[in-house]
């Protein structure tokens, strides 16, 4: 194990802690705060398709801000999780659309459309657990979407990428490996920090 990766550890097993204290009113209350700042977000409002994903377990939620989005006519694509860890997508129908999957995860129904489907995103959002000044995102370990970035460098496409977080979990520094990609914002209930690599509007 590298440095980088006992450090990335550390502070997950630290964020996941605070994460798991977190109570049913805090999450519902980030849940909303998060769907009303992410329709505002330029990135989200001038979209035509959105690569989002369901929310579980302890996360900020994102159901709301799928479903404001879903109801606004933005495409909404959600990540499918294959055997290799690598992500297929499909299109969110609605929250009556959703079925368990493994690891506890929530998939959309509909007919699978590829890996590269990403690839037509306008914006791309992010799990994670931290992001730092530079916009470097610290994700859970599994390299999905490590995948997800890298597809998207292939195809020389540049959507505006974004992570929902909570308040503290924008943090000084993120341990950084050379695959890492930064992040353009990061939203949290409190509101939206833009990173230099942010597209101007």
């Amino acid at each position: 194990m590298t440095p980088e990766m006992s450090e990335k550890t550390l502070l997950r097993s630290r964020l996941l802690g605070a994460r798991a204290a977190l109570d049913a009113a805090t999450l519902t209350w980030t849940a909303e705060s998060l769907a009303g700042h992410g329709v505002e977000l330029p990135e989200l409002a001038e979209a035509s398709t959105v690569a989002a994903y369901v929310s579980v377990g302890r996360e900020p939620g994102t159901r709301a801000l799928l479903d404001a989005l879903h109801a606004r006519g933005v495409q909404v694509l959600l990540p499918v999780l294959l055997p290799d860890n690598d992500l297929d997508w499909a299109v969110y129908e609605g929250p009556e659309r959703l079925a368990k999957a493994r690891r506890g995860l929530l998939e959309p129904m509909g007919p699978r459309l590829g890996p590269d489907a990403v690839c037509a995103a306008d914006a791309v959002l992010l799990p994670g657990l931290a992001v730092d000044g530079r916009g470097m995102r610290l994700g859970r370990g599994g390299g999905s979407y490590d995948r997800v970035l890298a597809r998207l460098a292939r195809a020389r496409k540049d959507p505006a990428l974004v992570v929902l977080l909570y308040a503290d979990e924008v943090v000084a520094r993120v341990p950084e490996e050379p695959h890492d990609h930064p992040v353009h914002a990061v939203v949290t209930p409190e509101g939206v920090t833009r990173f230099s690599a942010a597209p101007t509007a």
